[in-house]
C-alpha cells in the first residue's frame, strides 16, 4: 500500500504545480548560478589553501 499512497502523493504534487513564467525562471536561474559560483569558489579556496600550505594539511 506504500506504493500507492506514493502515486497519489506524486499526483497531488503535479495537480498543484504550475509553470514559472519567463521572469521567475530567469530569477531562479540567477539564484542557482550563484550558489554554484559560491560553492565552487569555497572549494577553490580550500583547495588552494591546502596546496599552499602542505605542512599544515599533512
Amino acid at each position: 500500500m506504500a506504493a500507492r499512497d506514493f502515486l497519489r502523493s506524486m499526483a497531488s504534487v503535479f495537480r498543484l504545480s504550475k509553470k514559472s513564467d519567463r521572469e521567475e525562471f530567469m530569477l531562479y536561474l540567477k539564484l542557482v548560478s550563484l550558489g554554484v559560483l559560491i560553492i565552487g569558489t569555497i572549494g577553490f579556496l580550500i583547495k588552494f589553501i591546502s596546496a599552499a600550505f602542505p605542512a599544515i594539511f599533512g
